[in-house]
């Protein structure tokens, strides 16, 4: 078994994985409140592995891994009072358009024609529970009074109380699947939820933790390691070309 040969296939597959988490990690660098994804790599050689009891030995290939940084973004002032942005751990709890629950940092939102307070995308922001239900921060569309957002997340049209942002923690956030823009869904039943104790900015959004200029470092270092890679497996095919050549015809 050519061990070199599977090797530089694995590290291939490793570099391609990388390249595409890149990507993604570009398209998103805008989005206010984006967790850049970031790849790790079993660190296991690949090659053949023994056998563990009666079961027989097998040929064994590293694998990759996605997970989230987490890490807190820049906080930029925009000067628009629907803006908000998180101090601290928590996520904005949206409505998907599925109905299904949404977690998001970004907190570029804004009033749409019903008055209710939505994200960009138009989901529905949701408010604290009343009676055990969240429900969408409603405003009154013909109240001429301004939008104010307190650090503690009431939602004020003039000097009425209109409701108030349902900030949520996770305990372990990595547990979260992360979905496009910048949105997480909470599927895994271990996940612990409580609500969050951070403060709000009001006229402010947090940027993406995903620098730019690292990405397209990281994006040169792994398309030089994919060419490297393939230049290893052309060079063991043509190995065993010349191989099989010289045993078929024997002098």
């Amino acid at each position: 078994m050519n061990v070199s040969l599977f090797q530089a296939a694995a590290a291939l597959d490793a570099n391609a994985r990388w390249q595409e988490v890149i990507a993604d990690n570009l398209a998103s660098s805008s989005v206010p409140g984006y967790k850049q994804q970031q790849l790790s790599e079993a660190a296991v050689q690949a090659g053949l592995m023994p056998g563990q009891g009666n079961l027989p030995r097998h040929f064994s290939l590293s694998t990759t891994t996605t997970t989230t940084d987490f890490s807190p973004g820049e906080l930029k002032y925009t000067g628009n009072h629907s803006d908000v942005a998180i101090e601290g751990n928590g996520f904005f709890e949206v409505r998907l358009p599925n109905g299904a629950t949404g977690l998001t940092r970004d907190g570029e939102f804004q009033v749409n024609s019903q008055g209710i307070l939505v994200t960009k995308e138009s989901y529905p922001v949701l408010g604290v529970p009343v009676q055990g239900v969240s429900k969408p921060i409603q405003l009154s569309p013909d109240h001429s009074g301004p939008l104010s957002i307190s650090s503690t997340g009431n939602v004020n049209q003039g000097s009425e109380l209109m409701g108030r942002l349902k900030v949520t923690t996770v305990e372990k956030p990595q547990m979260l699947t992360q979905i496009s823009g910048g949105y997480f869904l909470a599927q895994n039943p271990k996940i612990v939820q409580r609500p969050s104790t951070a403060n709000l900015r009001e006229g402010y959004l947090e940027g993406s933790n995903s620098s730019t200029l690292t990405q397209m470092a990281s994006m040169m270092t792994a398309s030089r390691g994919f060419e490297a890679n393939q230049h290893v497996i052309q060079i063991q095919d043509d190995r065993l070309n010349r191989t099989i050549s010289e045993l078929g015809n024997p002098t």
